[in-house]
């Protein structure tokens, strides 16, 4: 039994070390491979693995932890606070055209109103680490429009993670004044992540960063672990409390922290993708591609109005504001994540494939269409207010 496990894994992480080596020389983000080899290789794949399926989900449930933990380590309280106050009406616009969608698509569905709250999630979150990526690649870190791009994900984490309590709430069903408690909650969480930045943020990073090797790693993944096993006890989602962990002790050495959990993040992360692509049926997705085909048109298109909106919002000419919409059009870990909640709690299954066809159309659409405005035309400057 051990033997089979072992060769299964052997053979399950080279095939991902393939498929991530392929995706680097494209300039492509990994995640819609792993979640295809996660369909490939799934219970109702025409490659089955089943021994290592244990091994596989707590290490998908560390990944959610790290990838969130990580994700908060990139931003400084300061830094959030003036992103919000320069982007809250952009993102209040990308929150209005991206969510409804979904949300109207899962009502005319009938599938309840716990399942299109769901979805309308899934259409809205764009995909922060294939965002950073493109914006990397394309050599748009500098511009006005990546500046204006990261302030809507900003936006848009923050809002994910009243919007995870939330769910998490009504998934159970235990009413009304639990949702209002469980998103007070996140609110508490949030404020004060905050304002313990604001005050010790540098102090606590730099004291995390004194300590080498092991020391820092056992240290950084104990307290994203602890930190969203107390939210879960408080009626939070693990996501939340472990992206406020990682916002609350971020400082002028979290770039330096990142680097020390990077590696960690992407292994594991790469199990919760191929987990997720496991628990699809590979045999369904033909049922739902035209649903996914057409959400993934129109949420392209709202994302680029969200674009269209921003940019003019500071001056950008056609092109800059085309490319923060481009820039947005790619879904990936939050959808996913989303997803999982409802695979978890025995909601519709068929939402899981949906999800699964949606990210995997996105995903790629968005760096074509980001490849595309940049072949076409040169860097957007804003233009005289």
């Amino acid at each position: 039994m051990t033997q089979s496990i072992l060769l299964e894994l052997g053979g399950l992480l080279i095939a991902l070390a393939f498929l991530a080596h392929f995706a680097t020389r494209l300039s492509f983000s990994p995640v819609p491979l792993y979640l295809a080899a996660g369909l490939v290789f799934g219970e109702d794949g025409p490659l089955p693995l089943a021994g290592s399926l244990e091994f596989i989900e707590v290490a998908a449930e560390i990944g959610v932890v790290l990838l969130l933990f990580a994700l908060g380590l990139e931003y400084s309280a300061s830094e959030l606070l003036s992103q919000l106050r320069i982007t809250l009406p952009s993102g209040a616009v990308d929150f209005a055209l991206n969510f409804t969608p979904g949300l109207i698509v899962g009502l005319v569905a009938g599938w309840g109103g716990v399942v299109a709250i769901m979805l309308g999630g899934i259409t809205y979150i764009s995909s922060s680490g294939i965002v950073a990526r493109l914006i990397s690649d394309m050599g748009w870190a500098k511009t006005p429009e990546a500046s204006k791009t990261i302030g809507i994900l900003v936006v848009e984490d923050l809002v994910m993670a009243g919007y995870l309590a939330l769910v998490g709430v009504l998934i159970v069903g235990t009413g009304f004044v639990s949702a209002v408690v469980a998103l007070g909650g996140a609110a508490v969480l949030v404020v004060a992540a905050i304002v313990l930045n604001l005050r010790f943020g540098d102090r606590i990073s730099h004291w995390l960063f004194s300590h080498e090797g092991e020391k820092l790693l056992l240290g950084l993944i104990g307290l994203s672990l602890l930190a969203a096993g107390a939210a879960e006890s408080i009626q939070v989602s693990a996501a939340v409390g472990a992206f406020l962990a990682g916002l609350a002790v971020s400082g002028r050495a979290s770039h330096a922290l990142s680097r020390q959990i990077d590696p960690l993040r992407d292994f594991f992360a790469a199990a919760f993708f191929v987990l997720f692509g496991f628990q699809v049926d590979f045999t369904a997705l033909g049922d739902v591609m035209w649903l996914a085909v057409g959400l993934a048109v129109v949420t392209s298109l709202t994302k680029l109005g969200t674009g269209w909106y921003a940019g003019r919002r500071i001056g950008l000419g056609v092109v800059g504001r085309a490319r923060i919409g481009t820039l947005l059009v790619s879904r990936g870990e939050f959808s996913i994540i989303i997803a999982e909640l409802a695979v978890s709690a025995g909601l519709r299954r068929d939402l899981a494939v949906l999800a699964a066809a949606y990210v995997l159309i996105t995903a790629a659409l968005g760096p074509v269409l980001v490849r595309l405005t940049g072949a076409l035309f040169e860097p957007a400057q804003p233009t005289a207010s």
